[in-house]
């Protein structure tokens, strides 16, 4: 490594028309780093992952992933990077096998591009994430939690250093949002990646991650360990405490 974070943010800000979804936000993410990021509906969440992997471009600010700069890259220049995301709604080919889904994710990186032993081929993906049982069936045919799996696996495949998961643990119920917390604690340890977790599901996301960032209205109101973070007063305030409290 040369010194540099993974990924950064440097002031990022983004503006639709009047409104300012993401305000100044910056932050640093190091390899194999297991952070989360939380806060209220509208907060900017979702905005800021959309410009950590290139989907929209800031307004204003820089983004540089391990030292080179991204600002304005197209999405495939964040994802040579080796930054894969997964979406709030699954992006799964439906009509393709569970197999075949994989197998889209490592042609887009390339099968030059190295990594885990781990990520060898369309099985050892399926074996890692738990549909090797699957495998053969179309998309359309798995449970909406297996289609969660099957996104993470697509990303996973592309071989990345830094995986940003978006919601993944929507619409689960409370043990499989527990496995799927497992799941992602377990890959980052094993594929030695670096991981974003944006959640719903607070309480669970503060069980496992090691670093919370919160955002409220845009801006950036708290980053550190989750212990930290839940005696934060500007965050129990922005939360109105009941989940926090809960989580502590």
């Amino acid at each position: 490594m040369n010194g540099h974070p993974l990924l950064e943010a440097r002031g990022v800000t983004v503006r639709f028309g009047g409104l300012v979804a993401v305000d100044q936000v910056s932050a640093a993410f190091a390899p194999g780093e297991l952070v989360g990021i939380i806060g209220p509906n509208g907060a900017g969440k979702t905005t800021f992952f959309n410009a950590l992997s290139g989907v929209i471009e800031p307004t204003s600010g820089e983004l540089f992933a391990a030292g080179a700069r991204l600002t304005g890259a197209r999405p495939h220049r964040f994802a040579q990077q080796g930054i894969a995301r997964t979406f709030q709604t699954p992006r799964v080919f439906a009509e393709l096998s569970v197999a075949a889904n994989i197998d889209f994710g490592l042609q887009f990186a390339g099968r030059q591009r190295s990594g885990s032993w781990l990520l060898k081929d369309e099985a050892s993906v399926l074996n890692l994430i738990g549909l090797a049982a699957q495998a053969a069936l179309p998309a359309a045919a798995i449970t909406p939690s297996q289609q969660r799996l099957l996104e993470i696996g697509m990303a996973l495949a592309t071989r990345p250093k830094l995986l940003l998961l978006d919601e993944v643990a929507a619409g689960l119920t409370e043990s499989e949002i527990e496995s799927m917390a497992q799941l992602i604690r377990r890959l980052r340890d094993d594929l030695d990646l670096t991981v974003i977790w944006i959640e719903h599901a607070v309480t669970t996301l503060l069980r496992h991650v090691e670093r919370v960032l919160v955002l409220h209205q845009g801006r950036k109101i708290a980053d550190g360990t989750p212990a930290e973070v839940v005696r934060n007063a500007e965050v129990v305030e922005a939360y109105l405490g009941d989940e926090m409290v809960e989580a502590a």
